[in-house]
Formats: structure tokens, sequence, C-alpha cells
């Protein structure tokens, strides 16, 4: 019980750090507020990305001079909008996403915010279209590629990644520290042996040069993966 209780602390201070930060400086948004009422309203997991987090993603592929971009995972399309709204007019944006009702539900967020002339939400298993998306004149390579799926796959999903971009093209993993769980070699849960070998795939990939940050916050204790395509 102490230890709950202690646990709760924390996270309300976590909690108060990102509305402080948020706040400051990700104000308020009605698109992106609508984006995630809408979402909640459909039903939709609330497993997006926290705004200080679509922020950053936003401000990495501003960073990055990004003109085209690859998103796994869609869910609503709250991280497809701060990413999409980083990419120039004649910009391009690919979001791959696995429930057929999720997609819809991000299709008519991107409209409502003007992005859908930049961002393009395909429906199916992220395994069975990134082939296809590879075959397909024209479609890439990516400047950025972000990764927010089934983390059981995350290792297939940085290998496809990798065919997916170019030299100096940046890939970005959410979800990497599982409240600590990828630190336990015996783990079971799917998602942590996914995220583990995801990390012993980029630790052995000559193209690529890797770190995590650690984060807390509205999301509770996880991190994200930062990496970029160095040959």
């Amino acid at each position: 019980m102490a230890e709950d209780a202690a646990q709760d602390r924390l996270q309300d201070r976590w909690n108060a750090v990102d509305r402080f930060v948020g706040e400051l400086l990700v104000p308020e948004d009605d698109t992106l507020t609508g984006a995630l009422a809408a979402s909640e309203a459909a039903g939709l997991p609330a497993i997006n990305v926290a705004p200080n987090q679509g922020k950053l993603l936003h401000l990495l592929a501003r960073i990055q001079g990004a003109r085209t971009a690859l998103e796994i995972g869609t869910l609503g399309g709250y991280s497809t909008i701060w990413l999409a709204r980083a990419l120039p007019a004649d910009g391009r944006l690919i979001s791959l996403e696995y429930d057929p009702a999720h997609a819809d539900v991000a299709r008519a967020n991107l409209a409502r915010a003007g992005c859908d002339k930049v961002a393009e939400v395909r429906t199916g298993a992220a395994l069975d279209l990134l082939p296809r998306l590879a075959a397909e004149p024209g479609a890439g390579p990516f400047d950025l590629v972000f990764i927010d799926a089934d983390k059981a796959n995350n290792a297939r999903y940085v290998e496809w990644a990798l065919r997916l971009t170019h030299p100096g093209s940046v890939i970005v993993v959410d979800n990497v520290v599982r409240g600590g769980g990828v630190t336990d070699p015996s783990s079971e849960d799917p998602a942590i042996v996914g995220t583990r070998e995801m990390y012993r795939l980029v630790s052995e990939e000559p193209r690529l040069d890797a770190t995590v940050v650690q984060t807390v916050g509205v999301k509770g204790w996880d991190g994200l993966l930062v990496a970029r395509v160095v040959s």
C-alpha cells in the first residue's frame, strides 16, 4: 500500500510537470484537442502520444527538414497531425493502421485538421503493407519514420524502416522502456520481448546511430528511441 501511494504521488508530480510544460510550450490547439475528443468518442484507447511528445515529433521533423514521413501505427491520427504539420505543403506522410475503425477516425481527424492532402492513412497489417510500400514507385525513401504500433514486431518494423529510408533519415520508436520492463531478460511479455529484440538489432546494426531517452509524465514511465541512418 505504501509503495502504491508513493507511486501515485510520483505520477501526480509527473502529470503536473506535463501540464506546466504544455501550458507554456504546447498551447491549447482546438484541432488537436478535437482529434483526441473524436478518438475518445469513438472508443479508441487513450494510448496516443502526450502533447509534449507530439510537439517533439513535430520539432524532430522540422529539424530534420523532412519532406516525407512514414508512420507505423496511426490510432486516431493525433501524432499524424503533429507530423503532417511539420511537412511542407507538397510533402507526403503515409501512416499505416491495422484497425479499419481507427483508420476511419484518423482520416476524419486529418481532414478536419486540413492535413488530408499531405497525410494518407493505409489500412492493414503493417508487415503486409510495408513490402507493398517498398515496391511502390515513388513511395520512398522517407526522411523520418515514426514507429508506434504493436511492440512485439518492433524489430521487424525497424528493419523495414531501414529499407525505406536513406542516409541522414531519422527513425523514432515509441514506448521502448515499458516501465523498466526492458531490463528483464526473463520476461515473457511479447511487448517486452519484441522491444528487447529491437534493442539488440539496433545495437548491432552499423547503419544506425541511436540512443534512448527515458520519459515520465501523463503516459507514465517509458521512453523514445531516436536513431539516425548513417549509411
